[in-house]
């Protein structure tokens, strides 16, 4: 069996300090250093920021509202019903919030709301696999392995910068109309 070398690095963020870990598969990892997940990297693990430097690049320009989609190769790993799960939640839109229950229904299992929440709370990448979308049937925000304070803190950032480009869209029209 070949090994591949893990790569981390440290990077300050709005929403605290963050552990990015990638190999040659892509983006693993993404842990809030105060998260409920211990944010350690593994004995193993060599510190290394340039084989993340791209990744710290895109999450700082979204961070900045420069940025509304993430264009890096991820390698979240778990059970092909979390990838499911993971791979459904890239394609909710900037801004946007669905339930636990739509998600189930887009991917085809309807009656799996909880199954949805396990895997949403399983998720190694928050922030790039937005898991933050994702709120309880009744419009509430619910569990966040960053903190629901966090939870709150990435969907107000979208959509304050979805209001920001509203404003300066019409501003934009206002001025050349």
């Amino acid at each position: 069996m070949f090994y591949t070398p893990m790569f981390y690095s440290w990077m300050e963020s709005p929403t605290g300090k963050l552990l990015l870990a990638a190999d040659d598969s892509g983006l693993r990892q993404v842990l809030f250093a105060d998260g409920r997940q211990p944010a350690e990297p593994r004995p193993d693990w060599k510190e290394d920021a340039a084989p993340l430097r791209e990744t710290m690049h895109q999450l700082r320009a979204w961070f900045a509202g420069e940025l509304r989609e993430f264009d890096l190769r991820l390698a979240p790993e778990g059970p092909e019903f979390h990838q499911r799960v993971w791979r459904e939640l890239c394609t909710i839109p900037f801004g946007a919030t669905i339930s636990y229950g739509e998600l189930a229904q887009r991917i085809g299992s309807p009656k799996a709301s909880r199954a949805v929440g396990r895997a949403n709370g399983a998720n190694p990448i928050p922030i790039v696999i937005p898991c933050h979308r994702v709120i309880g049937a009744n419009g509430k925000l619910t569990g966040y392995g960053g903190g629901i304070a966090r939870k709150e803190f990435l969907l107000a950032l979208e959509r304050r910068q979805l209001a920001l480009a509203f404003h300066a869209s019409n501003a934009l029209a206002q001025s050349t109309g």
